[in-house]
Protein backbone atom coordinates (compact mmCIF):
# COMPACT_ATOMS: atom_id res chain seq x y z
CA UNK A 1 0.00 0.00 0.00
CA UNK A 2 1.15 3.30 -0.70
CA UNK A 3 2.79 5.42 2.25
CA UNK A 4 0.18 8.08 1.47
CA UNK A 5 -2.11 5.89 4.05
CA UNK A 6 -0.21 6.54 7.10
CA UNK A 7 -0.16 10.42 5.91
CA UNK A 8 0.48 12.81 8.94
CA UNK A 9 0.08 16.58 8.19
CA UNK A 10 2.36 17.56 11.06
CA UNK A 11 5.36 15.29 9.39
CA UNK A 12 4.11 15.70 5.99
CA UNK A 13 6.03 18.80 3.89
CA UNK A 14 4.27 21.95 3.78
CA UNK A 15 5.34 24.67 1.20
CA UNK A 16 4.86 28.51 1.71
CA UNK A 17 5.38 31.06 -0.59
CA UNK A 18 5.39 34.82 0.48
CA UNK A 19 7.81 37.79 -0.96
CA UNK A 20 7.27 39.24 2.79
CA UNK A 21 10.13 38.65 4.69
CA UNK A 22 9.43 39.16 8.14
CA UNK A 23 5.58 37.57 7.55
CA UNK A 24 7.29 34.72 5.78
CA UNK A 25 10.20 33.97 9.05
CA UNK A 26 7.19 34.53 11.25
CA UNK A 27 4.33 31.77 9.78
CA UNK A 28 7.41 29.32 9.36
CA UNK A 29 7.64 30.12 13.19
CA UNK A 30 4.76 29.39 13.89
CA UNK A 31 3.97 26.29 12.12
CA UNK A 32 7.15 24.88 12.84
CA UNK A 33 5.92 25.47 16.82
CA UNK A 34 2.92 23.83 15.65
CA UNK A 35 4.96 20.54 14.78
CA UNK A 36 4.05 21.07 11.16
CA UNK A 37 7.32 20.54 8.72
CA UNK A 38 7.65 23.84 6.75
CA UNK A 39 9.72 24.54 3.63
CA UNK A 40 9.60 28.38 2.59
CA UNK A 41 10.28 29.87 -0.50
CA UNK A 42 10.86 34.09 -1.43
CA UNK A 43 10.26 33.34 -5.05
CA UNK A 44 7.41 31.14 -7.01
CA UNK A 45 9.82 29.78 -9.68
CA UNK A 46 12.02 28.34 -7.04
CA UNK A 47 9.29 26.08 -5.00
CA UNK A 48 7.58 25.03 -8.26
CA UNK A 49 10.34 22.72 -9.39
CA UNK A 50 10.05 21.12 -6.50
CA UNK A 51 6.71 19.80 -7.32
CA UNK A 52 5.46 16.71 -8.84
CA UNK A 53 2.41 14.92 -9.59
CA UNK A 54 3.50 12.19 -6.51
CA UNK A 55 4.05 15.02 -3.37
CA UNK A 56 2.37 14.55 -0.46
CA UNK A 57 2.14 18.57 0.45
CA UNK A 58 0.53 21.43 0.47
CA UNK A 59 1.01 24.23 -0.99
CA UNK A 60 0.59 27.73 0.96
CA UNK A 61 0.85 31.01 -1.18
CA UNK A 62 1.01 34.63 -1.12
CA UNK A 63 -1.44 35.87 -4.00
CA UNK A 64 0.33 39.31 -4.38
CA UNK A 65 3.86 38.92 -4.88
CA UNK A 66 6.21 40.98 -7.56
CA UNK A 67 8.10 38.65 -9.71
CA UNK A 68 4.93 35.56 -10.05
CA UNK A 69 1.55 36.53 -8.52
CA UNK A 70 -0.27 34.26 -6.69
CA UNK A 71 -2.88 33.28 -9.45
CA UNK A 72 0.20 32.43 -11.77
CA UNK A 73 1.37 30.33 -9.57
CA UNK A 74 -1.71 28.45 -8.75
CA UNK A 75 -2.33 27.89 -12.55
CA UNK A 76 1.19 26.70 -12.72
CA UNK A 77 0.69 24.37 -10.21
CA UNK A 78 -2.63 22.83 -11.75
CA UNK A 79 -0.37 22.56 -14.88
CA UNK A 80 1.56 20.04 -12.54
CA UNK A 81 -1.03 18.36 -10.92
CA UNK A 82 -4.90 19.69 -10.69
CA UNK A 83 -5.23 17.65 -7.58
CA UNK A 84 -2.35 19.34 -5.31
CA UNK A 85 -3.80 21.45 -2.52
CA UNK A 86 -3.03 24.64 -2.84
CA UNK A 87 -4.26 28.05 -0.01
CA UNK A 88 -4.05 30.91 -1.34
CA UNK A 89 -3.30 34.03 1.44
CA UNK A 90 -3.90 37.72 0.81
CA UNK A 91 -4.07 40.97 2.77
CA UNK A 92 -6.42 42.70 0.28
CA UNK A 93 -8.87 39.74 0.30
CA UNK A 94 -12.60 40.63 -1.36
CA UNK A 95 -15.08 37.90 -2.46
CA UNK A 96 -14.31 38.28 -6.25
CA UNK A 97 -10.67 37.36 -5.90
CA UNK A 98 -11.54 34.11 -3.78
CA UNK A 99 -13.81 32.98 -6.15
CA UNK A 100 -10.95 33.30 -8.93
CA UNK A 101 -9.11 31.59 -6.90
CA UNK A 102 -11.28 28.56 -6.47
CA UNK A 103 -12.56 28.65 -9.74
CA UNK A 104 -8.70 28.35 -10.41
CA UNK A 105 -8.29 24.94 -8.53
CA UNK A 106 -7.45 26.40 -4.87
CA UNK A 107 -8.18 24.24 -2.01
CA UNK A 108 -8.97 27.10 0.07
CA UNK A 109 -8.36 31.12 0.70
CA UNK A 110 -7.58 32.96 3.95
CA UNK A 111 -6.88 36.48 4.47
CA UNK A 112 -4.35 38.27 6.64
CA UNK A 113 -4.59 38.58 9.72
CA UNK A 114 -5.85 35.16 10.57
CA UNK A 115 -5.66 32.82 13.60
CA UNK A 116 -2.73 30.35 13.26
CA UNK A 117 -5.51 27.83 14.37
CA UNK A 118 -7.77 28.67 10.87
CA UNK A 119 -4.92 27.82 8.74
CA UNK A 120 -3.69 24.79 10.44
CA UNK A 121 -6.89 23.30 10.18
CA UNK A 122 -6.86 23.96 6.41
CA UNK A 123 -3.78 22.23 6.35
CA UNK A 124 -5.22 19.08 7.72
CA UNK A 125 -8.32 18.89 5.57
CA UNK A 126 -6.26 19.51 2.37
CA UNK A 127 -3.43 16.83 3.66
CA UNK A 128 -6.81 14.41 4.15
CA UNK A 129 -7.96 15.46 0.44
CA UNK A 130 -4.39 14.85 -0.74
CA UNK A 131 -3.82 11.62 0.68
CA UNK A 132 -6.91 10.24 -0.57
CA UNK A 133 -5.85 11.18 -4.05
CA UNK A 134 -2.86 9.83 -4.19
CA UNK A 135 -3.79 6.31 -2.35
CA UNK A 136 -6.61 6.47 -4.96
CA UNK A 137 -4.14 6.91 -7.81
CA UNK A 138 -1.89 3.96 -6.57
CA UNK A 139 -4.93 1.66 -5.98
CA UNK A 140 -5.67 2.44 -10.34
CA UNK A 141 -2.64 2.00 -10.98
CA UNK A 142 -2.15 -1.26 -9.06
CA UNK A 143 -5.00 -2.28 -11.35
CA UNK A 144 -3.91 -1.46 -14.56
CA UNK A 145 -0.80 -3.39 -14.13
CA UNK A 146 -2.73 -6.33 -13.40
CA UNK A 147 -3.77 -8.73 -16.08
CA UNK A 148 -6.93 -6.70 -17.65
CA UNK A 149 -8.98 -9.93 -17.59
CA UNK A 150 -7.77 -11.31 -13.72
CA UNK A 151 -9.26 -7.26 -12.86
CA UNK A 152 -12.35 -8.35 -14.26
CA UNK A 153 -12.93 -11.76 -13.21
CA UNK A 154 -12.07 -11.94 -10.01
CA UNK A 155 -10.77 -14.82 -8.19
CA UNK A 156 -8.01 -17.48 -8.09
CA UNK A 157 -9.62 -20.74 -7.59
CA UNK A 158 -9.45 -23.85 -10.28
CA UNK A 159 -12.94 -22.70 -11.50
CA UNK A 160 -12.52 -19.02 -12.30
CA UNK A 161 -9.42 -20.01 -14.00
CA UNK A 162 -11.06 -21.88 -16.25
CA UNK A 163 -13.25 -19.32 -16.35
CA UNK A 164 -11.02 -17.04 -17.24
CA UNK A 165 -9.55 -19.63 -19.44
CA UNK A 166 -12.90 -19.95 -21.33
CA UNK A 167 -13.43 -16.56 -22.01
CA UNK A 168 -9.57 -15.55 -23.46
CA UNK A 169 -10.48 -18.36 -26.07
CA UNK A 170 -14.06 -17.44 -26.63
CA UNK A 171 -13.42 -13.42 -26.78
CA UNK A 172 -13.06 -13.12 -30.69
CA UNK A 173 -14.67 -15.54 -31.87
CA UNK A 174 -17.57 -15.85 -34.09
CA UNK A 175 -20.15 -17.39 -32.14
CA UNK A 176 -23.08 -16.83 -29.18
CA UNK A 177 -22.24 -17.64 -26.37
CA UNK A 178 -24.59 -19.25 -23.43
CA UNK A 179 -23.88 -18.25 -19.74
CA UNK A 180 -25.10 -20.61 -16.79
CA UNK A 181 -24.98 -19.72 -13.40
CA UNK A 182 -27.40 -18.83 -10.52
CA UNK A 183 -28.63 -15.95 -8.91
CA UNK A 184 -25.65 -13.17 -8.61
CA UNK A 185 -22.98 -15.65 -9.75
CA UNK A 186 -21.85 -13.03 -12.01
CA UNK A 187 -23.19 -13.92 -15.40
CA UNK A 188 -23.05 -9.93 -16.54
CA UNK A 189 -19.59 -9.49 -15.52
CA UNK A 190 -18.57 -12.56 -17.39
CA UNK A 191 -21.01 -11.20 -20.34
CA UNK A 192 -18.68 -7.87 -20.56
CA UNK A 193 -15.28 -9.29 -20.16
CA UNK A 194 -16.30 -11.54 -23.40
CA UNK A 195 -17.30 -8.22 -25.59
CA UNK A 196 -14.72 -6.21 -23.95
CA UNK A 197 -11.69 -8.57 -24.57
CA UNK A 198 -13.07 -9.49 -27.95
CA UNK A 199 -12.84 -7.51 -31.30
CA UNK A 200 -16.34 -6.08 -30.56
CA UNK A 201 -14.40 -3.77 -27.51
CA UNK A 202 -15.47 -0.07 -28.17
CA UNK A 203 -18.84 -1.03 -29.85
CA UNK A 204 -22.57 -0.78 -28.07
CA UNK A 205 -22.90 -3.28 -25.01
CA UNK A 206 -26.75 -4.10 -25.03
CA UNK A 207 -28.11 -5.99 -21.81
CA UNK A 208 -31.27 -7.17 -21.90
CA UNK A 209 -33.26 -8.33 -18.44
CA UNK A 210 -36.02 -10.28 -20.36
CA UNK A 211 -37.58 -10.71 -16.58
CA UNK A 212 -37.60 -6.87 -16.28
CA UNK A 213 -39.59 -6.23 -19.13
CA UNK A 214 -43.08 -5.59 -19.26
CA UNK A 215 -44.03 -7.93 -21.40
CA UNK A 216 -46.47 -5.81 -23.79
CA UNK A 217 -43.31 -3.90 -23.87
CA UNK A 218 -40.83 -6.25 -24.70
CA UNK A 219 -41.43 -6.85 -28.64
CA UNK A 220 -40.65 -3.09 -29.11
CA UNK A 221 -38.12 -2.57 -26.64
CA UNK A 222 -35.90 -5.38 -28.61
CA UNK A 223 -37.14 -5.41 -32.36
CA UNK A 224 -38.26 -1.25 -32.28
CA UNK A 225 -41.41 0.27 -34.43
CA UNK A 226 -42.11 2.37 -36.82
CA UNK A 227 -44.45 5.72 -35.98
CA UNK A 228 -47.96 4.18 -35.94
CA UNK A 229 -47.70 0.85 -35.57
CA UNK A 230 -49.60 0.64 -31.99
CA UNK A 231 -52.03 3.00 -30.51
CA UNK A 232 -48.56 5.12 -28.61
CA UNK A 233 -46.18 4.94 -31.09
CA UNK A 234 -46.06 8.52 -31.69
CA UNK A 235 -42.63 8.48 -33.50
CA UNK A 236 -40.12 5.91 -34.96
CA UNK A 237 -38.01 4.15 -32.20
CA UNK A 238 -34.79 1.80 -32.85
CA UNK A 239 -34.86 -1.24 -30.58
CA UNK A 240 -32.27 -2.34 -28.45
CA UNK A 241 -31.04 -5.05 -31.31
CA UNK A 242 -30.94 -2.66 -34.11
CA UNK A 243 -28.63 -0.13 -31.21
CA UNK A 244 -26.52 -2.71 -30.59
CA UNK A 245 -25.09 -3.13 -34.07
CA UNK A 246 -21.60 -4.27 -34.27
CA UNK A 247 -21.46 -4.85 -30.70
CA UNK A 248 -23.43 -7.36 -28.38
CA UNK A 249 -26.72 -8.20 -27.12
CA UNK A 250 -26.97 -10.04 -23.58
CA UNK A 251 -30.00 -11.55 -23.02
CA UNK A 252 -30.33 -11.94 -19.26
CA UNK A 253 -32.93 -14.54 -17.85
CA UNK A 254 -33.58 -15.37 -21.45
CA UNK A 255 -35.80 -18.15 -19.58
CA UNK A 256 -38.58 -15.72 -18.51
CA UNK A 257 -38.46 -14.41 -22.47
CA UNK A 258 -42.54 -15.51 -23.62
CA UNK A 259 -42.46 -18.10 -26.18
CA UNK A 260 -44.19 -16.19 -28.84
CA UNK A 261 -40.93 -13.84 -28.68
CA UNK A 262 -39.05 -16.84 -28.46
CA UNK A 263 -40.11 -17.94 -32.04
CA UNK A 264 -39.20 -14.14 -33.45
CA UNK A 265 -35.52 -14.28 -31.74
CA UNK A 266 -34.62 -17.59 -33.44
CA UNK A 267 -35.28 -15.72 -36.54
CA UNK A 268 -33.64 -12.68 -35.78
CA UNK A 269 -30.45 -14.91 -34.45
CA UNK A 270 -30.72 -17.38 -37.45
CA UNK A 271 -30.69 -14.48 -40.34
CA UNK A 272 -28.90 -11.20 -38.38
CA UNK A 273 -32.14 -9.29 -39.62
CA UNK A 274 -34.99 -7.91 -37.64
CA UNK A 275 -38.54 -6.22 -38.65
CA UNK A 276 -39.44 -3.60 -36.95
CA UNK A 277 -43.04 -3.24 -35.37
CA UNK A 278 -45.43 -1.72 -38.54
CA UNK A 279 -42.71 -2.40 -41.27
CA UNK A 280 -42.63 -4.83 -43.73
CA UNK A 281 -38.29 -4.03 -44.56
CA UNK A 282 -35.67 -6.40 -42.73
CA UNK A 283 -33.02 -4.20 -41.50
CA UNK A 284 -29.40 -6.26 -41.23
CA UNK A 285 -27.69 -6.07 -38.13
CA UNK A 286 -24.64 -7.46 -36.82
CA UNK A 287 -24.47 -8.36 -33.15
CA UNK A 288 -23.06 -11.10 -30.83
CA UNK A 289 -25.73 -13.22 -28.91
CA UNK A 290 -24.69 -13.86 -25.36
CA UNK A 291 -27.63 -15.30 -23.53
CA UNK A 292 -27.78 -16.02 -19.56
CA UNK A 293 -29.53 -18.53 -17.69
CA UNK A 294 -30.07 -19.86 -14.04
CA UNK A 295 -32.05 -22.78 -15.42
CA UNK A 296 -31.51 -25.74 -17.48
CA UNK A 297 -32.63 -24.81 -20.30
CA UNK A 298 -32.35 -28.24 -22.09
CA UNK A 299 -34.48 -29.22 -19.43
CA UNK A 300 -37.18 -26.53 -19.84
CA UNK A 301 -37.54 -27.24 -22.98
CA UNK A 302 -38.26 -31.13 -23.00
CA UNK A 303 -40.69 -29.61 -20.30
CA UNK A 304 -42.47 -27.15 -22.73
CA UNK A 305 -40.89 -24.03 -20.59
CA UNK A 306 -38.51 -22.59 -23.67
CA UNK A 307 -38.06 -23.70 -27.23
CA UNK A 308 -35.83 -26.36 -27.73
CA UNK A 309 -34.42 -25.16 -31.84
CA UNK A 310 -33.83 -21.56 -29.81
CA UNK A 311 -31.97 -23.24 -26.92
CA UNK A 312 -29.97 -25.64 -29.59
CA UNK A 313 -29.22 -22.38 -31.58
CA UNK A 314 -28.13 -20.36 -28.61
CA UNK A 315 -25.79 -23.66 -27.26
CA UNK A 316 -23.23 -23.41 -29.53
CA UNK A 317 -20.35 -23.18 -26.46
CA UNK A 318 -21.66 -22.83 -22.88
CA UNK A 319 -19.71 -21.18 -19.80
CA UNK A 320 -20.99 -22.59 -16.56
CA UNK A 321 -20.24 -20.43 -13.85
CA UNK A 322 -19.56 -21.74 -10.23
CA UNK A 323 -21.52 -20.83 -7.26
CA UNK A 324 -19.48 -19.27 -4.24
CA UNK A 325 -20.30 -21.69 -2.28
CA UNK A 326 -18.07 -24.07 -4.11
CA UNK A 327 -15.25 -21.20 -4.60
CA UNK A 328 -14.69 -19.77 -1.45
CA UNK A 329 -11.10 -19.46 -1.28
CA UNK A 330 -11.85 -16.61 -3.58
CA UNK A 331 -13.83 -14.72 -1.45
CA UNK A 332 -10.75 -12.42 0.47
CA UNK A 333 -9.69 -11.80 -3.01
CA UNK A 334 -13.68 -10.18 -3.73
CA UNK A 335 -14.03 -8.55 -0.34
CA UNK A 336 -10.43 -6.73 -1.04
CA UNK A 337 -11.80 -5.85 -4.62
CA UNK A 338 -14.96 -4.35 -3.20
CA UNK A 339 -13.47 -2.80 -0.91
CA UNK A 340 -11.45 -0.76 -2.84
CA UNK A 341 -14.41 -0.11 -5.30
CA UNK A 342 -16.13 1.03 -2.04
CA UNK A 343 -13.37 3.81 -1.54
CA UNK A 344 -13.03 4.85 -5.03
CA UNK A 345 -17.07 5.59 -5.01
CA UNK A 346 -17.06 7.18 -1.92
CA UNK A 347 -13.90 8.60 -2.14
CA UNK A 348 -12.97 7.01 1.71
CA UNK A 349 -10.09 5.69 3.54
CA UNK A 350 -9.42 2.05 2.25
CA UNK A 351 -12.33 0.10 4.58
CA UNK A 352 -11.36 -3.31 6.64
CA UNK A 353 -13.44 -6.80 6.47
CA UNK A 354 -11.65 -8.49 10.17
CA UNK A 355 -10.27 -12.09 10.28
CA UNK A 356 -13.87 -12.78 12.57
CA UNK A 357 -15.71 -11.50 9.24
CA UNK A 358 -13.84 -13.82 7.16
CA UNK A 359 -14.18 -16.93 8.86
CA UNK A 360 -18.23 -16.31 9.13
CA UNK A 361 -18.18 -15.74 5.61
CA UNK A 362 -16.47 -19.26 4.68
CA UNK A 363 -19.10 -20.93 7.21
CA UNK A 364 -22.02 -18.97 5.40
CA UNK A 365 -23.37 -21.14 1.91
CA UNK A 366 -24.09 -17.58 0.05
CA UNK A 367 -27.13 -18.35 -1.68
CA UNK A 368 -27.17 -14.46 -3.72
CA UNK A 369 -23.34 -15.49 -4.49
CA UNK A 370 -21.11 -12.55 -4.98
CA UNK A 371 -23.99 -10.18 -5.29
CA UNK A 372 -24.57 -11.33 -2.01
CA UNK A 373 -21.30 -11.05 -0.85
CA UNK A 374 -20.40 -7.55 -2.45
CA UNK A 375 -23.65 -6.48 -0.55
CA UNK A 376 -22.53 -7.44 2.50
CA UNK A 377 -19.16 -5.92 2.13
CA UNK A 378 -20.86 -2.54 1.76
CA UNK A 379 -22.47 -2.89 4.61
CA UNK A 380 -19.29 -3.52 7.00
CA UNK A 381 -17.75 -0.30 4.62
CA UNK A 382 -21.13 1.10 6.12
CA UNK A 383 -20.21 0.23 9.70
CA UNK A 384 -23.68 -1.53 9.25
CA UNK A 385 -22.51 -5.03 10.12
CA UNK A 386 -24.97 -7.05 11.65
CA UNK A 387 -23.80 -10.91 11.32
CA UNK A 388 -23.82 -13.50 9.76
CA UNK A 389 -26.38 -16.40 11.61
CA UNK A 390 -25.36 -19.95 10.41
CA UNK A 391 -27.31 -21.74 12.47
CA UNK A 392 -30.51 -20.16 11.15
CA UNK A 393 -30.27 -21.88 7.98
CA UNK A 394 -33.98 -20.60 7.10
CA UNK A 395 -32.89 -17.14 7.47
CA UNK A 396 -30.06 -18.24 4.22
CA UNK A 397 -32.43 -18.22 1.53
CA UNK A 398 -33.29 -15.06 1.50
CA UNK A 399 -29.75 -12.43 1.48
CA UNK A 400 -31.76 -9.33 2.79
CA UNK A 401 -33.37 -11.54 5.81
CA UNK A 402 -30.63 -11.12 8.48
CA UNK A 403 -32.82 -9.58 11.11
CA UNK A 404 -35.98 -10.97 13.07
CA UNK A 405 -37.85 -7.83 13.51
CA UNK A 406 -41.14 -7.26 12.28
CA UNK A 407 -39.75 -6.60 8.99
CA UNK A 408 -37.82 -8.74 8.90
CA UNK A 409 -40.66 -11.57 9.59
CA UNK A 410 -43.04 -9.66 6.75
CA UNK A 411 -40.47 -10.37 4.30
CA UNK A 412 -40.05 -13.71 5.64
CA UNK A 413 -43.49 -14.39 4.68
CA UNK A 414 -43.55 -12.61 1.60
CA UNK A 415 -40.78 -14.73 0.23
CA UNK A 416 -43.17 -17.63 1.25
CA UNK A 417 -46.11 -16.75 -0.62
CA UNK A 418 -44.11 -16.49 -3.12
CA UNK A 419 -42.57 -19.93 -3.30
CA UNK A 420 -45.78 -21.42 -2.34
CA UNK A 421 -47.75 -19.99 -5.28
CA UNK A 422 -45.04 -20.73 -7.65
CA UNK A 423 -45.15 -24.21 -6.27
CA UNK A 424 -49.06 -24.49 -7.08
CA UNK A 425 -48.50 -23.25 -10.23
CA UNK A 426 -45.67 -25.69 -11.39
CA UNK A 427 -43.88 -22.53 -12.13
CA UNK A 428 -46.16 -20.88 -14.65
CA UNK A 429 -45.04 -16.97 -13.73
CA UNK A 430 -48.58 -15.67 -15.53
CA UNK A 431 -50.56 -17.78 -13.21
CA UNK A 432 -48.44 -16.98 -9.87
CA UNK A 433 -48.34 -12.87 -10.80
CA UNK A 434 -52.17 -12.85 -11.89
CA UNK A 435 -53.21 -15.13 -9.01
CA UNK A 436 -50.99 -13.14 -5.92
CA UNK A 437 -52.42 -9.68 -8.05
CA UNK A 438 -49.19 -7.94 -9.04
CA UNK A 439 -47.22 -7.36 -12.25
CA UNK A 440 -44.98 -9.34 -14.00
CA UNK A 441 -41.98 -7.16 -13.69
CA UNK A 442 -43.11 -7.16 -9.90
CA UNK A 443 -42.88 -10.68 -10.05
CA UNK A 444 -39.67 -11.16 -11.13
CA UNK A 445 -37.96 -8.26 -8.79
CA UNK A 446 -39.41 -9.95 -5.96
CA UNK A 447 -37.81 -13.27 -7.41
CA UNK A 448 -34.41 -11.84 -7.84
CA UNK A 449 -34.55 -9.71 -4.39
CA UNK A 450 -35.43 -13.28 -2.42
CA UNK A 451 -33.23 -15.77 -4.65
CA UNK A 452 -36.37 -17.90 -5.41
CA UNK A 453 -35.74 -20.38 -7.74
CA UNK A 454 -38.30 -20.79 -10.46
CA UNK A 455 -39.04 -24.58 -10.21
CA UNK A 456 -39.86 -25.89 -13.68
CA UNK A 457 -43.33 -26.92 -14.66
CA UNK A 458 -44.52 -30.63 -14.29
CA UNK A 459 -44.89 -31.91 -18.10
CA UNK A 460 -48.24 -33.88 -16.65
CA UNK A 461 -49.64 -30.43 -15.87
CA UNK A 462 -49.16 -28.26 -18.77
CA UNK A 463 -51.86 -26.14 -20.12
CA UNK A 464 -50.20 -23.62 -21.94
CA UNK A 465 -48.45 -23.03 -25.27
CA UNK A 466 -50.66 -24.99 -27.33
CA UNK A 467 -49.78 -22.44 -30.04
CA UNK A 468 -45.91 -23.91 -30.08
CA UNK A 469 -45.29 -25.24 -33.52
Amino acid sequence: MNSSKHLNPKKAQSILIDDDDDFRHALTQSLTLADYDIISYKQAEKALVKLSKDNQCVVICDIHMPDMNGMECLNRIMEIDPTLPVVLITGHGNISSAVEAMRAGAYDFIEKPFAIERLTNMIDRAFEKRRLVLENRHLRNELVGQDSLKSKIIGSSQSMEKVRAQVTALASAPVDVMLRGETGSGKEVIARALHEEGERAGKPFVAINCGAIPLEMMESELFGHEAGAFTSAHKKRIGKLEYAHGGTVFLDEIESMPLELQIKLLRVIETRSLEPLGSNKSVAIDVRFIAASKVDLEKASHNNEFRLDLYYRLNVVTIFIPPLRVRKEDIPELCQHFLREFQSRYNRELPQVSNEQLHSFSLYDWPGNVRELRNMVDRISLGMWTGLDEKKPELQNHESLENTDLQGKITQFEAKIIEAELLKNNGNMRKTYESLGISRKSLYDKIQKYNIEKPIKNPNNVQENTHRK
